[in-house]
This record gives C-alpha cells, sequence and structure tokens, in this order.
C-alpha cells in the first residue's frame, strides 16, 4: 500500500519550514537574521486572523491552534518555535481580549519591589488604539505615558543611594559600579486572571557603553507620546516561554 503524504512549505525569514500531513507537533530552531526587517517578526503571520498561518494549518489539522516560542536573550538572537503548546508546571495564563485584531492581553496594574504603582486604572483599559498588546516584533517594549513615568519614578527612588542617574538622548539611565541585580528591584505587570510577568532588571535595562569605567545602564522601556498603549516586546520576552493558546483564548508564559 503506497501512502501519500501531503508536504506543506513555508518560507520565513532566513529559514523554511515543512509539514507532512501526519505532523502533529512540529519544532524548528531560528537562526539569528542579519537585517533587522528580517529578524523574528510578528511573528511571520501568526496572528489570529483565518488566513494566517497557524489558522491554515489548524484548519488542515496539520496543527493545532496553539503555538509557543522562547527567544534567545543573547546578541546572537533566534530561539525556538514550536506548533502546539510547551507544558511547563509553573506556566500562568491570562485570557486574549475578544474581538482584537492583536493579540491584546488585560494589564491591570504594575509593581516595582513588590509594591504597587499608583497609576488610575483608565490607563490599562483596552479599545481598538488602547490598552497592552503582546508583540514579538518589537524589539523593546513601551508603556502609556502615566505607566512609563510612574514606573522611571519608582525605580529612580529604589536606586537613588546607588547609582548615578544620566539623561541620554531622552532615555532614563544609570551609572554604576556593581551588578544590576544587586541595586535594581525586580518588577512585575500583572494582568487578568492573576498571571503575572515577573521582569528582573535585565529585562528591563538595556547595557550602553561604559563612560570612565563605570556601567551604563538605560530603562530599555519607552513610551509613546499621548497614547494609553503598553506593547510588550522582545525586551520583556526573552528567555521565557510564551504560548499562544487560540482554541482557549489565552496566552501563558514562564
Amino acid at each position: 500500500m503506497v501512502v501519500e503524504r501531503q508536504v506543506i512549505t513555508y518560507r520565513i525569514c532566513c529559514i523554511s519550514i515543512q509539514f507532512s500531513q501526519d505532523t502533529r507537533l512540529a519544532m524548528l530552531q531560528l537562526p539569528s537574521c542579519s537585517d533587522s526587517h528580517r529578524a523574528v517578526d510578528g511573528i511571520f503571520g501568526f496572528g489570529q486572523q483565518s488566513l494566517s498561518v497557524i489558522s491554515q494549518l489548524s484548519s488542515q489539522r496539520v496543527t493545532p491552534r496553539t503555538f509557543s516560542h522562547c527567544l534567545k536573550g543573547n546578541d546572537d538572537g533566534g530561539g525556538i518555535l514550536v506548533l502546539g503548546e510547551i507544558v511547563e508546571p509553573d506556566m500562568v495564563y491570562t485570557p486574549l481580549v475578544p474581538s482584537m485584531p492583536h493579540y491584546n492581553i488585560d494589564l491591570r496594574s504594575i509593581s516595582v519591589g513588590g509594591q504597587v504603582l499608583s497609576i488610575d486604572a483608565s490607563v490599562f483599559s483596552t479599545s481598538i488604539n488602547h490598552g497592552a498588546i503582546i508583540d514579538s516584533g518589537t524589539t523593546l517594549s513601551y508603556l502609556a505615558d502615566e505607566a512609563y513615568n510612574a514606573f522611571i519614578d519608582a525605580i529612580n527612588n529604589a536606586v537613588s543611594e546607588h547609582v548615578h542617574p544620566v539623561l541620554s538622548h531622552g532615555n532614563q539611565c544609570y551609572l554604576i559600579t556593581d551588578s544590576i541585580d544587586h541595586i535594581f528591584p525586580e518588577a512585575s505587570l500583572n494582568f487578568a486572571g492573576g498571571a503575572s510577568l515577573i521582569l528582573h532588571p535585565e529585562d528591563y535595562l538595556i547595557q550602553q557603553n561604559p563612560i570612565g569605567g563605570s556601567a551604563v545602564w538605560c530603562i530599555g522601556f519607552k513610551t509613546i507620546e499621548g497614547q494609553k498603549l503598553t506593547i510588550l516586546g522582545d525586551l520583556v520576552m526573552k528567555d521565557k516561554i510564551f504560548v499562544y493558546d487560540l482554541e482557549k483564548q489565552q496566552i501563558g508564559w514562564v
């Protein structure tokens, strides 16, 4: 008996993926892509719409309507993409906001050093141009004006005795002579359903060229002036497993 196998090929960034008809779970390595416009972006049409890659594969029963990724945090880039769910015991989930074009999730509050920041709840409300979006195609991360200012103030207050704060091209930076893990506090983004995304200092700081023997670290968050929009990009996603469960309409991480 001859078994005919249907093969579907997608060309993505610097790689190609092949799925045979009997595939239930596929995994691939993502090499570093030298051109910025070809880097892990968006990612490869893995949106929620019916024409997206993951939706088409699911409709053909090639894979479940779930995918996962882990982006490497070092300068080499890369990571893994899994068509299917990565099961981890400490995975936490938050619901996707329904009827939104992007991967919107309901951000409720921000904490620094275990203290919830005083930010009006309306700053995090969700609409077409408001709210929090998970986007692996964004290199840094963005906070709404009010949230950004409160976050910067909280970090400055926490480290004022240990660092020399400076502004560089409008960005809040710090001159330090010790490990950032010894100086900077842990932060967390708190979402609907009780899920929190824990941010260690390296998840919100970016190292720059040293000055006079001191290391220079800058806040990696930016702000979109006049917009109540939060975009969570690679800065906070790196070295974490993210699961996009479109069947259950939820996003998880660990």
